[in-house]
């Protein structure tokens, strides 16, 4: 039985430099973005399983001896690497989601279900909970969303289940896991996003999972040490893109013009390695002659994205704007439209901020001040949540 009210909460990510250049063996920085997904886990009706997503519309509750039976059946076909594809569809068609479904709230059903079962199968029972689900993320827009519902998902069935801790003591606002217990919501949270994404890099369930900063180089994730928050403004140009076109896009370009793009990745990749050896010598609270250099960055990377023909007149605009407020944006992910994000330095004055917001948000655009560098997931007391969390926590 499970009989505490508390919430899991993970961040979603933002690539700081290295975008495309990343997929061709060059080095990029991933950064946790201080805009959360939080999950409320409490005790629910004996003998069921429930899960409300309100921002896409689900709420499902199944029995818990119909999940234990299809365990059984999953379980009872095949050991290794075939459960996952078994899994998958096995609760595909337990959930009556259609084949090839690729609705968020259907993939975000399929996930749960999975993990559920799998978890569950390793060890023992998911007993009867309510999980409710809400971001502060918007889908599909490039920022880890879909991983830190993984995460969240993964350390709260994972506590449930008694494989990890309930590090929360009576009286503490938050608490976090231990490393190893860390890794394990992180194999975990991978494999909801092999449900959700097929054919993930791990990058942003990692963000998710440890926070702060990530370096990614062909397919190494290593932490970085000492990370300083810093203080951004995030812009979604809403204009709608697809990844693979882009990075497609790019590829032609490469083969057609390797001497003159082979040098432009090789910037683009000394650029995430600069950047990373001045985000380790910043101190705790960073010094003012430290941004600069993290402002030239963005200016020089923005221009190579450009060169690689995943620049967009909507991020040209972006750049222009907090440009006219002495203000430093680049692209972040895929580009072609998408998100941009905008360096705020601490000398920024509150009046130039909110003056950037509104030009920006005069473009069309959906634009947040918040902070890259948070920590990563992350067990809360009810009570310590605010305001806004807890009433969105309290749809069910």
């Amino acid at each position: 039985m499970w009989v505490r009210d508390v919430a899991v909460s993970a961040p979603g990510k933002v690539i700081l430099h290295g975008e495309h250049a990343v997929v061709l063996g060059k080095v990029a920085l991933a950064v946790a973005l201080d805009l959360r997904t939080f999950l409320r886990l409490r005790p629910g009706a004996e003998g069921r399983l429930s899960v409300s997503l309100p921002g896409v519309g689900v709420r499902r509750s199944w029995d818990t001896p119909g999940l234990r039976a299809l365990r059984g059946r999953i379980a009872g076909k095949g050991r290794g690497e075939e459960l996952l594809p078994r899994g998958v569809r096995g609760s595909r068609e337990f959930a009556g989601i259609a084949a090839g479904a690729s609705a968020p709230e259907s993939l975000a059903t399929l996930a749960f279900l999975y993990m559920c079962l799998a978890i569950s199968a390793k060890y023992g029972d998911v007993p009867s909970v309510d999980i409710l689900v809400w971001s502060e993320l918007p889908t599909g827009a490039g920022l880890g969303s879909s991983a830190a519902y993984a995460v969240c998902l993964a350390a709260a069935l994972l506590m449930v289940c008694g494989a990890i801790s309930c590090p929360l003591q009576e009286g503490e606002s938050t608490a976090r896991w231990t490393e190893e217990e860390l890794t394990l919501i992180n194999s975990w949270a991978f494999r909801g996003e092999l449900v959700i994404h097929g054919n993930p890099s791990g990058v942003d369930n990692a963000v998710g999972t440890w926070g702060g900063a990530l370096r990614y180089q062909a397919g190494k994730i290593t932490p970085l040490k000492r990370v300083p928050t810093l203080r951004i403004l995030l812009t979604n140009t809403k204009v709608p893109r697809s990844t693979k076109v882009l990075v497609a896009g790019v590829k032609e370009k490469i083969l057609k013009f390797p001497a003159i793009m082979n040098p432009v990745l090789d910037s683009i990749d000394a650029i995430s390695q600069e950047c990373q050896s001045v985000l380790e010598a910043m101190p705790a609270n960073p010094s003012p002659e430290h941004y600069p250099v993290l402002e030239e960055f963005f200016d020089i990377n923005q221009h190579h994205l450009n060169v690689l023909g995943v620049g967009h007149p909507s991020l040209d605009r972006l750049c222009q704007v907090t440009a006219s407020h002495r203000l430093h944006s680049k692209l972040t992910g895929a580009g072609g439209g998408g998100c941009g994000i905008t360096l705020l330095p601490p000398d920024t004055s509150p009046l130039a901020v909110e003056a950037a917001k509104q030009d920006l948000c005069a473009c069309g655009f959906e634009c947040w001040e918040t902070k890259i560098g948070a920590p990563g997931v992350t067990l809360h007391s009810c009570s310590s949540l605010s305001a806004q969390v807890l009433h969105a926590l309290a749809q069910s």
